[in-house]
């Protein structure tokens, strides 16, 4: 079968990575770090638009990454209409989203934007985006909120959780879509999802903070308490959208949004860090419990994700609350970039369908 080069192109908040994978193996990796100095300048996550899709030129340059025979380059989706899983060619309906940002800005905007103006000088390539933020395939009663003015939202790590759970599936020589999983995200944002037969059919909104909260995000908060706050006169609108989002969770108590730096201060035996810290565990096994019953106790297993896994202590925070609900398999870390280049592999070899954002 002839060789298949693919570019996976993943922008986050202060980095971008990219990846070129000749068939299922990566050639070339980078993560791209930036500094708040950098992007200071830039009053829209778009407008960094040129200063991100130089630097990967510049570093697929410096690596002698020949790009002219890449046959996909494919991107990170962003925050676009609710669409279902799969794999998106770019196209206008999407860039002219992407660009006016009508459903609120997000790095990962930047990576159907970059993959479509990459293609242009490659001239055997197209251009996708993967399985974005905003994957929607909720059943209509998870989306009742408890006001006809609210309504809850899928908005998750959809990309990671897909991948694992499929890598899970693979790995007890099933389908995906005959399993009933729980899939736990622990990043910056943490995302606890119900998987149906293929279906994501409830998760908390973790970009904005719904849910447990997480080294950056307050979580579910008592709303009472945050209605009296917000209109105590103390507080701006962007104030109180940090509070919950940014400068919420670990760096509210611990002043750190590294789990790592929070791990080292239980090590030490700082007791305050410890409590603030279990509570988070704490928190994500109840919205485990959550889901169990949203999956009507039918759970096959439990999949533990993100870069907060590597932490056993933390990990075993949360197993021994849930280990008689299903078998736990722990998956630290994220494997976004082969997750996107695998799935442009498999467009190109014509095992995919491709779907149309409209």
């Amino acid at each position: 079968m002839k060789d298949v080069r693919i570019l996976a192109v993943n922008p986050g908040s202060t980095s971008t990575k990219i990846a070129v994978y000749q068939n299922s193996d990566p050639i070339f990796l980078k993560n791209i770090k930036h500094t708040s100095e950098e992007l200071a300048p830039f009053p829209k996550i778009t407008d960094q638009f040129d200063l991100r899709k130089n630097v990967i030129l510049e570093q697929l340059q410096a690596a002698d990454m020949q790009i002219n025979d890449l046959q996909a380059v494919v991107g990170r989706g962003g925050l676009l209409k609710p669409i279902p899983s799969g794999i998106y060619e770019v196209n206008e309906k999407m860039i002219s989203d992407l660009k006016a940002s009508p459903f609120g800005e997000h790095a990962s905007n930047l990576g159907g934007l970059i993959a479509h103006d990459l293609i242009k000088a490659l001239p055997n390539a197209r251009a996708y985006i993967v399985d974005p933020i905003v994957v929607d395939e909720f059943d209509d009663i998870a989306r009742i909120s408890g006001h006809p003015l609210f309504q809850r939202l899928s908005i998750f790590h959809a990309l990671n959780q897909k991948a694992v759970a499929r890598e899970y599936a693979r790995s007890i020589r099933r389908k995906y879509e005959e399993l009933n999983l729980i899939v736990v995200h622990l990043g910056g944002g943490i995302t606890i999802g119900a998987h149906r037969k293929g279906r994501v059919i409830d998760v908390n909104q973790g970009l904005d903070g719904e849910g447990p909260f997480s080294p950056e995000r307050s979580g579910t908060l008592p709303v009472m308490d945050l209605v009296r706050l917000c209109f105590s006169g103390k507080y701006s609108e962007k104030e109180v959208q940090k509070m919950v989002k940014g400068e919420g969770g670990l760096v509210a108590y611990l002043g750190t949004n590294n789990a790592y730096d929070v791990e080292k201060m239980v090590d030490a035996g700082n007791a305050e860090a410890e409590l603030v810290y279990h509570a988070m565990a704490y928190q994500v096994a109840k919205y485990i419990g959550e889901m169990y019953t949203v999956l009507k106790c039918d759970v096959d297993a439990i999949l533990i994700t993100g870069g907060i896994a590597y932490d056993k202590g933390f990990v075993n925070w949360i197993q021994e609350r849930v280990y008689k609900l299903a078998p736990t398999h722990i998956y630290p870390g994220e494997d976004e970039m082969r997750a996107l280049a695998i799935n442009g592999l498999m467009v190109v070899r014509g095992e995919l369908t491709v779907m149309e954002y409209s």
